[in-house]
């Protein structure tokens, strides 16, 4: 098997699970020797760039290339006309659709910046000036623009969606106390700092795709489907990625496009995506509203939730972001309901987005618990404790672990809550008005399985080998510091590959399911191994502690011995000379045992053995609760957060460095959330006005504040073999209400769509 080049690390200290070990690639990306997949140098290479449509509904009547083939060194022009002779591939759940072809520049226009040609030349500049020349005719037909356009309509009831136990209507008309409100959230992008793309090479019937992927196999598998080929002969390369927040999990139609090219033409072809264009090839979270109605008594019990809620999609598909997930798990009560809709409106389909679901839900629900808490002049934190949910009051089970009551009561003595004054613009420094607030999160512990394989190696070095991929979480780090623990070894004794779906099988980086998942695997591969070796040393004619009457061997402090001394300690080179081996080779997954090939292969590549929260005796879930702190400037309106504080129960922490990285990055999104992020559409042609980061705006430096976060929570053996629950995801979840909250706070203004923006408060 051909590997790239391991990934090393070179601080040895405080190596094992739990220990804050840095991440081994920080050096590499500051000094640039990080090679991501766009950067990996490829002979003969052509440049593809893509033609995105400039109307928001119609149809492609002619696409005129003459003018663009005539340049020289422009080698070829795919247009709607072209059969590029694909076919659909099966969903991320692996459910195949009806036979027929796929058209990645299709005819049928459905959005504004929909690809519908490319042009592919000797360089990109070339290209893209060639592509200045591409002519389209369009037949242009009526299209909605965005889920506030008259013409949205109510949209489509999502069955599966809509939850309800109790009487929450007749229990909300019976309340002595009620609030009803309406919040909204516009469209939101992933905004990378890598953009999307590409390099595709064929080497006769063999495929290799260089491209940033969140799941290499799942995405191999889709390529092998589009173009009706083998799966093992498609390879997906992608050792570093520079960023992806759920946008890179699957191939897109510019993959389908310049794969197809590097076929037509018998070269390479190269395709990145412009940073405009990464706001139309692949979607965002959509822009979402929801109604919610409280009913509680006057001592604040909640007695009813009514909630409704409505999320956009596109015209070809449906992609709910599910304004419920949350509501129904925060706070105990005994009547809800819960119903979401999708409205279709022209626009690229939209996609999973950090927290998806889980973020819109909690904004809605948060503000509405803060607004009831006002109403029955109750101090925030008092309601939310009040409510604490002692169970899933949704499936009826019982918390595997929720220390979320932790959370808040850590949290607010670290913060300061006590002295807090309750009425809102009571608390000044000056002209400027000081607001605090809390918003509470939570995201599903999601379950899947992977594979590892783990390597002894006769210098006593440790190899792990996984196709799991690490977009700056902590991947490379966490695997070395399992096996280091594993063998008692140094962490810069072991080495990891990862990032290449002709390596075992794993599970996506998506869904904060990656870490439990894939540290299951190497753990249990470790064990293995470790475990043969224990039985070659204790059986072997040429091992030192073949004699010693032994049963097992300790490994500790990078050195093998007997338990009771019975021989000399050795080194793992030592052992592995002394036994006249090379190697030693353990491959192991997760799933159940006698598992077949072709189960396996499933297991890797869809969705299908992937395992919710309440699969099992137990909801399993992380949390969060965050305290806020904002400065609004009285006479401007300008909004600054000046201090968060937040405490998570995520089980135990593999690296805390990590994982406070990502708390802190979690954060920092819900920061732009709350007072920057909006996709504006220009009603009049449904385009992406906003298509840059000039002018979509996103936290820099000068935005973010002091960022304390707090650990309350203990490991969780339900959720991951090794006790952990996800942490990627849960960060920004509750971040725009606790913003939002404290903004009511400071100026008694309640801005409920988002982004807050000085306008809002004037």
């Amino acid at each position: 098997m051909t590997m790239m080049e391991p990934r090393k690390h070179g601080d040895a200290s405080d190596g094992t699970v739990g220990g804050r070990q840095s991440r081994f690639e920080g050096s590499m990306k500051v000094t640039g020797t990080a090679t991501y997949a766009l950067e990996y140098p490829v002979e003969n290479l052509a440049y593809a760039v893509l033609i995105q449509s400039t109307i928001p509904a119609g149809r492609v009547v002619e696409v005129d290339a003459s003018a663009a083939l005539a340049m020289p060194g422009v080698l070829l022009v795919l247009t709607p006309e072209d059969d590029l002779g694909l076919k659909l591939s099966a969903d991320w759940g692996g459910n195949k659709p009806a036979d027929g072809p796929y058209y990645p520049l299709p005819r049928d226009v459905g959005f504004n910046g929909q690809s519908i040609a490319a042009v592919v030349a000797e360089s990109r500049e070339l290209a893209t000036e060639a592509a200045r020349l591409v002519r389209v005719t369009y037949e242009e037909s009526q299209h909605v623009a965005d889920l506030n356009d008259p013409n949205a309509g109510e949209g489509k009831l999502m069955e599966p969606l809509s939850i309800a136990w109790g009487d929450a209507e007749a229990a909300l008309a019976a309340s002595p106390v009620r609030i009803e409100a309406e919040y909204s959230t516009p469209r939101e992008y992933h905004v990378a700092m890598e953009p999307h793309g590409l390099t595709a090479k064929w080497d006769g019937d063999q495929l290799t795709i260089w491209e940033p992927s969140q799941w290499s196999h799942g995405m191999a598998r889709m390529y092998s489907e589009w173009f009706d080929m083998p799966y093992e002969n498609v390879r997906i390369i992608s050792p570093f990625i520079g960023g992806g927040f759920g946008s890179k999990g699957v191939p897109l139609a510019y993959g389908a496009v310049a794969v197809a090219a590097a076929r037509k033409l018998g070269r390479p072809v190269k395709l990145a995506v412009t940073r405009p264009q990464n706001f139309t090839s692949y979607g965002g979270r959509a822009a979402t509203r929801q109604k919610i109605a409280l009913g509680a008594t006057e001592d604040g019990i909640l007695q009813a939730i009514v909630h409704h809620g409505a999320s956009e999609t596109s015209v070809d598909a449906d992609w709910p972001e599910q304004t419920g997930a949350a509501t129904s798990i925060l706070y105990k009560v005994e009547n809800f309901s819960s119903q979401h809709r999708v409205v279709p409106v022209n626009s690229v389909t939209p996609g999973a987005l950090r927290g998806p679901g889980k973020n819109p839900s909690a904004y809605g629900i948060e503000c509405a618990i803060e607004e009831l808490a006002y109403k029955l002049g109750m101090d925030p934190l008092e309601i939310r404790l009040k409510n604490y949910a002692d169970h899933d009051y949704q499936s009826g089970k019982p918390w595997s672990t929720r220390r979320l009551r932790e959370a808040l009561t850590e949290g607010a003595e670290a913060f300061g809550w006590s002295r807090r004054s309750h009425a809102p613009r009571s608390m000044r420094d000056g002209k400027t008005l000081i607001g605090w607030g809390i918003g509470c999160g939570t995201f599903p512990v999601i379950r899947a399985p992977s594979e590892a394989m783990i390597r002894i190696l006769a210098n006593g070095r440790v190899e792990v080998v996984s196709g799991a991929i690490d977009m700056g979480q902590g991947t490379y780090t966490i695997l070395a510091q399992s096996a280091a623990e594993v063998f008692g070894i140094p962490v810069d004794q072991v080495e990891v590959y990862l990032g290449d779906s002709r390596l075992p099988g794993s599970a996506i980086a998506g869904g904060s399911m990656l870490a439990g998942s894939i540290m299951g695997a190497v753990h249990k591969a470790a064990v293995a191994a470790r475990d043969e070796l224990i039985g070659l040393a204790l059986s072997d004619a040429n091992s030192p502690f073949r004699d010693t009457g032994a049963n097992t061997l300790n490994f500790a402090e990078g050195r093998i011995a007997a338990p009771r001394g019975e021989a000399p300690s050795l080194t793992l080179a030592e052992l592995m000379s002394a036994l006249k081996r090379e190697e030693i080779e353990v491959r192991r997954n997760t799933l159940p045992d006698g598992a077949n090939a072709q189960e396996q292969l499933q297991a890797w590549t869809t969705m299908a053995r992937v395992q919710g929260p309440t699969m099992g005796d137990y909801s399993m879930h992380s949390w969060c609760a965050h305290f806020a702190e904002v400065r609004v400037d009285e006479d401007f309106g300008t909004v600054r957060v000046s201090r968060i504080v937040s405490a998570f129960d995520c089980g135990r922490l593999y690296n805390p460095r990590l994982v406070e990285s990502q708390w802190r990055g979690g954060i920092i999104m819900g920061i732009g959330q709350a007072l920057l992020e909006e996709g504006l559409v220009d009603q009049r042609n449904g385009r992406t006005i906003n298509n840059n980061v000039g002018d979509y705006l996103v936290p820099t430096n000068s935005d973010i504040p002091d960022i304390q976060v707090i650990s309350v929570g203990v490991p969780d053996h339900n959720a991951s073999a090794l006790g952990g629950k996800g942490v990627g995801e849960v960060g920004i979840v509750g971040v725009a209400p606790a913003i939002a909250n404290a903004v009511f706070h400071a100026t008694g203004k309640r801005v409920r769509d988002l982004p807050i923006t000085l306008e809002k408060l004037l």
